[in-house]
């Protein structure tokens, strides 16, 4: 049984007569009924009046019966009454609650000195629909969702000056209050309002699901009540590149920690005055989970970037891999934005044949996030169509951590490549023949004069573990290597000025340059195959 008793009635009377909500008594008595908070705003008000009427004995309780066990709990000490309010005379500013006419008059609805209103009139039914009628004309798919709430943070201040104000009234009887011991607002909140939603939505809650729907609370005529934290705890308040304001609702939280008691009470008024306004939902928002989708692509043209290709803001080529896949996953899962990854990369000029390369996309906020197999196939059919320059396989959904898969061990896979190379000096096919002989080649490559302007100069010990030849004519040859990842083929052919060394130049004694490489192979086995 979860219910006020004898102990509660000057907290109830001294909260009542300041302009504190009944949801906001309850949560300073440390009611954890989460039905009780549930109980409409007048009925409530109605009970507290009676309660403060009943002159039964002090074990009588006020018929507050519910089955919820309580979450928090006062706890009785047997040391010295606590004094710490008691500096500079901030006292004073709390009322005497003697008066119980005075509590009836105060006690009409009016915004709550403490909430600001969100356990008033954000509770009720209207707002609960406005809010569904959000999430229904946004367009998601969802079976359930988990609700989150975002608080002004100046209600961290309030509170802190409600806390006082009781602990000082319970330090009178011998007891003692912990700012632990108080239900959150939020979490009161959310015991109301939760299965309100649910209900008008259909579906359950769920706090481990993708789709939130989220509120965001502000109330402007307080704004500036936490300002006075900067002075006095300067070092939590830092800006921030992503921060609109520094009186964030967790650097003011910091800075109630370190400020003390006698401090705060000469900056803010105990108990807390009382808003002629009420919060307002300054945004209703919906956000559903990323989705990732994976595959293999192949890249057919020698005239298409991987990623779009701008360079000094000047865009270079109309498309690229990225956009040619993600277009049409973007229209299909209704998503805001896109990350795209790949297993390695390729040139501009360079083709990629074979089983292709694996890419994974994650799709930010989708509407539509459930896909059959066989929509998968016709989605991935549609990108085929779309475009002579690309194609997909095995386009499927996956989970972020399967994504790391692809990343993982990329220095240590191989990549097979073909590369057409021509010669300054006449060769011959015996010319040719060592390099079939060589295993394990090792190479020293200094960082390539076409990438320093974004990769750091070093130089980096990489492997060919195979080479074979193809005698085309004399001045050209086909050479198929099968390299450690992340091997400049170009310039192990060219050389780089001296860069890459040994080289195809230095190994023929010639001048060597590559015409056409394509990648044949990317041995990295995810996604699994279709």
């Amino acid at each position: 049984m979860s219910s006020l008793t004898e102990k509660d009635r000057p907290v109830v009377q001294l909260l009542l007569n300041t302009g504190t909500c009944p949801r906001c008594i309850l949560r300073f008595c440390c009611v954890g009924s989460q039905t009780l908070y549930r109980c409409p705003y007048k009925d409530l008000m109605k009970d507290l009046k009676k309660f403060l009427k009943n002159n039964q004995e002090k074990e009588d309780t006020v018929c507050f019966d519910v089955v919820d066990p309580p979450c928090k709990r006062i706890r009785l000490e047997h040391a010295e009454e606590p004094d710490d309010l008691g500096h500079n005379g901030a006292l004073q500013q709390i009322p005497p609650v003697n008066d119980k006419s005075t509590v009836m008059e105060n006690s009409a609805v009016k915004v709550c000195n403490v909430c600001l209103g969100i356990l008033q009139e954000f509770c009720e039914i209207d707002f609960v629909k406005k809010v569904c009628q959000k999430v229904n004309s946004a367009g998601y798919q969802f079976t359930s969702f988990v609700f989150s709430v975002s608080l002004p943070p100046q209600l961290s201040v309030r509170e802190r000056a409600a806390w006082l104000l009781v602990k000082q009234e319970m330090g009178k009887l011998g007891l003692s209050l912990a700012k632990d011991d108080i239900v959150q607002l939020k979490e009161a909140y959310k015991w109301i309002f939760h299965p309100q939603l649910s209900e008008e939505l259909g579906v359950p809650a769920d706090g481990k699901v993708l789709f939130e729907v989220s509120v965001v609370f502000a109330h402007p005529e307080t704004d500036e009540e936490c300002h006075f934290l900067a002075t006095a705890c300067p070092d939590c308040f830092k800006p921030a590149k992503n921060k609109q304001s520094v009186f964030t609702r967790m650097a003011v939280i910091k800075a109630l920690e370190k400020i003390k008691e006698e401090d705060f009470l000469k900056h803010f008024p105990c108990p807390p005055s009382s808003p002629k306004n009420l919060c307002v939902a300054l945004e209703i928002q919906c956000n559903n989970g990323a989705v990732f989708v994976a595959g293999r692509y192949n890249k057919y043209s020698r005239n298409l970037p991987q990623t779009p290709w701008i360079i000094d803001g000047e865009r270079k080529l109309e498309s690229s891999v990225e956009e040619l896949i993600s277009e049409h996953l973007m229209a299909e899962f209704k998503a805001d934005s896109f990350n795209f990854s790949s297993s390695g990369r390729e040139d501009v000029d360079v083709r990629t044949l074979g089983n292709g390369r694996p890419f994974a996309i994650e799709l930010v906020n989708p509407r539509r996030i459930h896909f059959t197999a066989e929509e998968m196939k016709g989605l991935q059919q549609t990108i085929n169509n779309s475009s002579d320059k690309i194609q997909v396989r095995d386009l499927q959904l996956v989970t972020r951590e399967a994504i790391g898969r692809m990343k993982e061990g990329e220095e240590e896979k191989t990549k097979t490549y073909s590369a057409l190379i021509w010669t300054d000096k006449a060769i011959q096919k015996e010319d040719l023949a060592f390099l079939d002989d060589i295993k394990e080649l090792k190479l020293d490559q200094k960082t390539p004069l076409r990438v320093l302007h974004r990769r750091p100069l070093a130089v980096r010990c990489r492997i060919i573990h195979t080479m074979k030849s193809e005698y085309i004519d004399e001045h050209h040859f086909r050479l198929h290597l099968k390299t450690q990842a992340g091997t400049y083929i170009k310039e192990f052919v060219h050389g780089d000025f001296g860069r890459t060394k040994p080289n195809i130049g230095s190994l023929l004694n010639r001048t060597a340059d590559i015409l056409e490489l394509d990648v044949e192979s990317v041995d990295v086995d995810w996604p699994p195959t279709l």
